[in-house]
């Protein structure tokens, strides 16, 4: 009989307090310590070795990348704690894209402070309750401190304190200066050292030629058509006498250029289009619809509105057979190549282009998934014209690929600067907000409350304490000068002073700040009421465990 191998099985682990609070304490502490050093202008960063051998270390200085990378602690009761963290961490990331390791300070000192008081035999639920109601209290001074970015410099400046790379800060500040919040700009890799600016006219789709033919400039493979009739459609022209009633509408309107939208083109049509276009008397060149799945009505209709012109869409049962003029969209001129298609003066009324934007404007403020909002700005960005390419360059390709991910992350943050404003950076902010907390304390009477309060104040001090340690300053000697220097002001950590940071143009975003905030005091509140960790059993190694002999008969 043969062998067989059975795991050997831990019974399930409860644990209980104190032990609870203190794994939890020694696992958030851990992957906070791994955070601070990359914070504020002057960081130090983080190597990241993979477990496999062939993999390069990474060197990384971003609070996101960092806890995207830790996966598991040794110690069980460590780990929940350190993935509580993680995943509050994490959530924060994917929502605002940027505010980890702030979040990561602020929820350390909480817990922190939190544990101490508990240990010494305060309420954790009271607690919570008063340190949520604290939170709200920074959330609206944050709030009200909030200010439009008015100066391209200030601008640049907070590019600068997203990013800290001089020459990207600058050309990113001067492109969103020029487009403004909802502007397009494409970032793509480039191929030397420098980073260069491309201007796009027009508005253009993410969809090129059906087939290289149809391109006028063969060594470009480029195609422009000037006074053109646009067919728009996600349908599939299989067979020629589909575009019969079309092409015989254009011809008797004396139309000498026809560009098609389509989802699929046969070969035969292909041939036929090639066969007949002449430049002299007439031309047409086809284009794949742009889009994709839910996502292609909505491109559709955006080129409807533009051109002025209506989309034949499949599932509505649409053909091109009973087609009529006003179902055309024109434009003055149509370009193509094999990877996009563009329109430059679009026969829309602008009056209709104007409608459709504030439609786009309204589902984007009420939109909260990031992933929809993002689309619906390219969206907008589109219809208002004109885009912008930025190449960016680096020594070697990990680094430009490195720096195409920064101006990335940048420009959304950049983004929600224009659009919500910003506040003092350095984290004057949340040290502009002591006077409230310290009021709430002046008129509270429960211990339980006046913990929660102080807990807060001396929070909200640990971001600004973190930039002069990391900088190289004895972080109290700081604060007693940002104390004189007065409202508003925080160490400039590049120039090695203390200034009023508005004045210096460092600002922090304030959608980032608030989420970041709100992130860390609600995660470390409920992480304090935590009383419980159930392990669960798991399959250790396994052994090998002989059969029994059978027994004689």
């Amino acid at each position: 009989m043969p062998m067989k191998l059975q795991p050997r099985m831990r019974r399930a682990r409860v644990i209980c307090q104190p032990a609870v609070r203190q794994g939890m304490q020694a696992g958030t502490a851990k992957l906070s310590k791994l955070l601070a050093p990359t914070f504020g202008p002057l960081p130090r960063t983080v190597i990241v070795s993979h477990l496999h051998e062939r993999q390069r270390p990474e060197q990384l200085d971003g609070g996101g990348e960092i806890v995207r990378r830790i996966l598991q602690l040794a110690d069980r009761t460590e780990d929940v704690g350190a993935m509580f963290l993680r995943e509050a961490l994490w959530h924060l990331h994917s929502q605002v894209g940027d505010g980890t390791t702030t979040a990561a300070i602020l929820f350390q000192a909480v817990f922190d402070e939190g544990a101490r008081y508990i240990a010494a035999g305060g309420s954790a639920m009271r607690l919570r309750t008063h340190l949520n109601r604290g939170l709200q209290v920074i959330i609206d001074e944050l709030t009200g401190m909030c200010t439009d970015v008015e100066e391209d410099r200030h601008l640049s400046g907070l590019a600068r304190t997203l990013c800290h790379d001089e020459a990207l800060a600058e050309m990113l500040g001067a492109i969103l200066a020029d487009s403004g919040e909802f502007g397009r700009l494409e970032i793509r890799q480039g191929n030397t050292d420098e980073l260069r600016r491309e201007q796009v006219e027009g508005m253009y789709w993410e969809r090129g030629l059906m087939s290289r033919q149809m391109a006028t400039d063969q060594r470009l493979l480029h195609t422009d058509l000037a006074d053109t009739a646009v067919l728009i459609s996600d349908l599939e022209i299989n067979d020629v006498r589909q575009l019969m009633s079309p092409l015989a509408l254009i011809i008797n309107a004396g139309i000498r250029n026809l560009f098609i939208v389509a989802q699929r083109i046969s070969d035969n049509v292909i041939g036929f289009l090639l066969a007949n276009n002449s430049p002299a008397r007439f031309q047409a060149i086809a284009v794949t619809t742009p889009g994709t799945g839910l996502d292609q009505f909505g491109e559709l209709q955006d080129l409807a509105v533009v051109t002025g012109g209506r989309p034949f869409i499949k599932v509505a049962g649409d053909t091109f057979e009973h087609v009529r003029p006003q179902d055309l969209g024109r434009a003055g001129r149509m370009w193509a190549d094999i990877h996009n298609f563009g329109v430059i003066d679009g026969g829309a009324d602008p009056t209709a282009v104007q409608g459709h934007l504030f439609t786009l404007f309204e589902a984007f403020e009420k939109a909260e998934d990031p992933v929809l909002r993002e689309k619906l700005r390219k969206r907008i960005a589109r219809l208002q014209g004109g885009s912008t390419t930025l190449w960016v360059g680096g020594r070697h390709a990990d680094a430009i690929k490195a720096r195409t991910e920064l101006a990335e992350r940048t420009v959304g943050l950049l983004r929600e600067a224009l659009m919500y404003g910003v506040v003092p950076g350095g984290g004057a902010a949340l040290l502009g907000c002591r006077p409230a907390l310290r009021c709430l304390l002046a008129g509270s009477t429960e211990a339980d409350e006046q913990a929660a309060y102080r807990i807060l104040l001396r929070a909200v001090e640990q971001p600004m304490l973190t930039i002069a340690s990391n900088a190289g300053y004895d972080p109290h000697a700081v604060m007693a000068q940002v104390e004189q220097a007065g409202q508003g002001s925080s160490l400039d950590a590049t120039a090695g002073q203390v200034v009023p940071m508005a004045e210096a143009g460092i600002f922090d975003v304030a959608t980032v700040l608030k989420s970041a905030v709100l992130s860390a005091v609600t995660s470390a509140a409920l992480a304090l009421t935590v009383d419980v960790i159930v392990q669960h059993r798991k399959p250790q190694r396994a052994e090998v465990v002989a059969p029994t002999a059978p027994k004689r008969l």
